[in-house]
């Protein structure tokens, strides 16, 4: 029997969808006796990246007792464990994948221990020379370090699979076509992933024909059922099949799983979806493409950081642009009177709204106009400094405010107004996903040229692109290009 066919080891009989979640009970152990849930917001996920550190450590103490001469002060072991960590979770080796492959790492491995026993014997001869270090030493301190890791990180990995097949955690798998029929059967196959399917997750069909469907998995319709299940049932994985983004009612159903704290994944036979990660080789499930999907509340300090580097740029460019804003508000005031600033309502991250500000380039004739006239560039009324502050978006520079204050972010999805939100998530399933992050003043989607009157379905596109692959350096590069493309013409 194959994945492709093979039907997950329950009874042959769809349950009925007003009653799927209700089906759907506790896991039970060897005697049938129900097991205790745990907490919301589980932190048993993080025991294997606990398992690589004392890896980790192990291996570099055994690697300078082995290796390093005797000369070398102890406290070197401190900064030099301090070090590695850094430079492994930095390079990303203490994320915690589905098929942890000690041999990707190993290249990592090597370039960081060099790196790392360079980097001491530099430090330690130039502050006494008896602390210096040959180069035969060096690479076999270097090879020593390298294998002692490769050995200790090989026995966690082996380790934490076997726990996982021991006691696989409640999933629910999310899709409708015969990939999720797929996936499922997968994980019912190979429980050594730490994934048990309890669960379908079938939104966007009526509940007639998912209560008919062939399934043999509770059938869920409706986010109150999803909730149901996820609380009764103690999930700790969520795995979509096709991009949250693309799904119905995606961005609902990742903000209802991260609020209980599980852990999203995305699992599809088609590897364009699921690009590989920039850590040490591509995550797979028996085959399929596999990638968590980080949100805020997952990544927290590398968050925190975004925000502390928001507000910090945003300091620096106010005071830096300080003549400019200066002479922007002179000229508005000039030219079109009274009332430099404009303010308008926006929808910023979770829906919440905000109030933007803006240079005012054209004044509305009331309120109403404001909030539904979508795109003004051809209006009679602008006068020439209004303009010319849109073709250069020197109108965008109050909103740096807007970022100090933490309403927004530098980058991140441009916040739009609520009427058109709700218009917008209407016809396009995957708009509304955008706002799981800060909105921003540029993003992905501006970049790439898409502003001003541009497709819409292609801007929500690039928008969750940006926040499914997001990263501090992907923030850099879009501020880069962003500044590359400043002062060229066209305008918002």
């Amino acid at each position: 029997m194959t994945t492709e066919s093979a039907p997950a080891p329950r009874p042959a009989r769809a349950t009925a969808v007003r009653r799927a979640a209700a089906s759907i009970r506790p896991p039970r152990d060897g005697n049938g006796r129900a097991q205790p849930l745990r907490a919301v917001g589980s932190r048993r996920g993080r025991a294997p990246a606990t398992g690589l550190v004392a890896a980790d450590v192990l291996a570099l103490g055994l690697a300078l007792a082995l290796a390093a001469p005797a000369a070398w002060p102890p406290g070197v072991f401190v900064l030099q464990a301090a070090a590695q960590l850094l430079l492994n979770a930095y390079r990303g080796l203490y994320r915690i994948g589905l098929s942890p492959s000690v041999l990707a790492e190993l290249p990592a491995l090597l370039g960081l221990a060099l790196v790392q026993w360079y980097a001491t014997a530099e430090v330690l001869s130039a502050y006494a020379p008896r602390y210096a270090m040959g180069w035969t030493a060096l690479a076999c301190a270097v090879g020593a370090h390298t294998l002692l890791s490769f050995g200790a990180r090989a026995a966690a990995h082996r380790a934490r699979l076997r726990s996982a097949a021991r006691n696989p955690q409640s999933t629910l798998v999310l899709g409708n076509g015969p990939t999720a029929d797929r996936v499922t059967a997968a994980l019912h196959d190979h429980p050594e992933y730490g994934l048990r399917p309890v669960g379908r997750v079938r939104s966007g069909i009526p509940a007639d024909e998912a209560a008919g469907s062939a399934g043999v998995l509770p059938v869920l319709v409706s986010a109150q059922d999803v909730a149901r299940a996820v609380i009764q049932n103690s999930v700790r994985h969520a795995v979509f099949t096709v991009p949250p983004g693309a799904a119905p009612d995606g961005a609902a159903l990742v903000e209802l799983f991260v609020r209980h704290g599980c852990r999203v994944w995305l699992i599809t036979d088609q590897d364009d979806v699921v690009p590989g990660r920039s850590v040490p080789g591509p995550d797979h499930l028996w085959g399929f493409a596999a990638r968590p999907l980080d949100f805020g509340s997952r990544r927290p300090v590398a968050h925190r950081v975004k925000r502390a580097m928001d507000a910090l740029l945003a300091l620096v460019a106010l005071v830096v642009a300080a003549p400019a804003l200066a002479l922007c508000a002179l000229a508005v005031r000039v030219s079109d009177g009274p009332g430099v600033v404009f303010r308008q309502e926006r929808v910023g991250r979770h829906g919440r709204p905000f109030v933007l500000l803006k240079f005012r380039t054209l004044r509305p004739a009331d309120a109403h106009e404001s909030a539904t006239r979508w795109n003004v560039s051809d209006d009679g009324r602008m006068s020439r400094v209004g303009r010319t502050l849109r073709r250069t978006s020197l109108d965008e520079l109050p909103q740096l405010w807007n970022v100090l204050r933490g309403d927004m972010s530098l980058v991140g999805p441009r916040p739009e107004r609520p009427y058109f939100v709700e218009q917008f998530s209407r016809v396009h399933p995957g708009y509304k996903a955008r706002h799981r992050m800060p909105v921003g003043i540029t993003g992905l989607a501006q970049v790439h040229g898409l502003r001003g009157d541009t497709s819409i379905e292609d801007r929500a596109r690039f928008d969750n692109r940006y926040i499914e692959t997001w990263s501090l350096w992907q923030d850099v590069c879009v501020l880069a290009r962003t500044a590359g493309s400043l002062f060229r013409l066209g305008g918002s």
